[in-house]
């Protein structure tokens, strides 16, 4: 039996391969190693060192409305996770909102009401094509730095004051009615949620969903009965030109939080608006053919094909929101990234401070990433 002639190494595509990622993966290693070497003796040359131990030292600075306890003689780590709460609380309720306009102006997009229509779409033109930072100056400075002063506050309903220092509403005051209160709240929450799958799951079987509707029903007038009655709550009062009590939510974060919210949603809305149009207009017509509700339809046959289009995008804007916080600092918004920059000036450790912004924001979007490709993971469609 003829032996198979041996392939030359060069034309062994395999090998050629394996030697190029070899060749890329030295290429890597090589400039990290030259960076690495140049960075070492730029310290050299500066009588400089690279090192954390400056976190311990007093950071001698104020910081605006800290979510925790703080004073300026606390250690800078403790200014660093002052500027991380900013920002994750930001990013948090930058995302929700975001996501609640941007799903409402995509519907919008798709509406047969002219006027909605239209209006949806003169917004997702405007907000697209405006620059985020001009927006972040306009609400600053032309909208909550505008408004009225702390003797002549705005007062919406005796419990919500709306001044040029910022936002007072009502907050808890913790203890144990409120802490069972708030779960209590939260097994609600999540037995509505249980009731709305049922509901669901009971239309598409042809089943009666009154029972399940009831169940969504009691749970949404519990929650709001705890809401309202079950939480104490400490009410903002005007004394002395000064407001006390309640929570303060200072123009720079209002701003921040609707500005993001709303550039975001702009695109958010065309995610929404192009992943329902990828749904085939045979699956209306059948939905329709079946007696079911346009709502229903958008809500049973639509919306849930369209997720599977629409979260590889959704996450890119979640994504673009968190990493665009960091314009805080255009507005005096106390973010990680401006009191990093802080820090940097005053102790002049511009590297360690730039490593550890960068890997916060690394770890908070690597994050971000992995709950979204998991959501994304359930509404895919399952192959046998």
């Amino acid at each position: 039996m003829q032996q198979s002639e041996k392939v030359p190494f060069w034309r062994n595509s395999r090998a050629i391969e394996i030697v190029g990622q070899v060749l890329v993966l030295a290429m890597v290693i090589g400039a990290i190693a030259f960076l690495g070497n140049n960075l070492v003796n730029n310290f050299r040359r500066l009588n400089l060192s690279f090192g954390y131990n400056f976190l311990s030292r007093p950071a001698s600075f104020g910081i605006a409305n800290p979510p925790i306890s703080y004073s300026p003689t606390s250690p800078y780590i403790r200014a660093l996770s002052i500027g991380l709460l900013n920002s994750l609380r930001v990013m948090f309720f930058g995302i929700i909102f975001a996501t609640t306009i941007g799903i409402t102006i995509g519907i919008g997009r798709l509406s047969n009401n002219w006027l909605v229509r239209k209006l949806a779409g003169v917004y997702v033109e405007v907000i697209r094509n405006t620059p985020l930072l001009l927006q972040l100056f306009f609400w600053y400075f032309a909208v909550f730095l505008k408004l009225p002063k702390i003797d002549r506050p705005v007062i919406v309903g005796n419990i919500i004051f709306l001044t040029n220092r910022g936002l007072d509403v009502p907050w808890y005051e913790p203890s144990w009615r409120t802490g069972l209160a708030l779960l209590t709240i939260l097994g609600c929450i999540l037995v509505a949620i249980v009731g709305w799958l049922k509901r669901i799951k009971a239309i598409e079987q042809g089943q009666n969903p009154q029972l399940w509707l009831w169940l969504i029903g009691v749970s949404a007038i519990a929650i709001i009965l705890l809401f309202c009655f079950g939480i104490d709550w400490v009410i903002p009062q005007l004394e002395d030109k000064f407001i006390r009590g309640g929570l303060n939510l200072s123009p720079e974060f209002a701003t921040l939080l609707i500005g993001l919210s709303i550039y975001t949603a702009g695109f958010i809305a065309e995610v929404v608006r192009a992943g329902i149009q990828s749904v085939n207009i045979g699956q209306t017509e059948a939905a329709r053919a079946l007696g079911l509700k346009p709502g229903m339809t958008m809500q049973l046959v639509i919306f849930p094909q369209a997720l599977r289009v629409m979260i590889p995008p959704l996450t890119s804007e979640f994504l673009n929101l968190a990493k665009n916080s960091s314009l805080a600092i255009a507005i005096g918004y106390s973010d990680i990234y401006a009191i990093g920059n802080t820090i940097s000036n005053q102790t002049g450790k511009s590297v360690e401070i730039l490593l550890i912004i960068m890997t916060t924001y690394l770890t908070i979007n690597l994050i971000i990433s992995g709950i979204m490709n998991r959501f994304n993971s359930l509404v895919q469609i399952k192959e046998r």
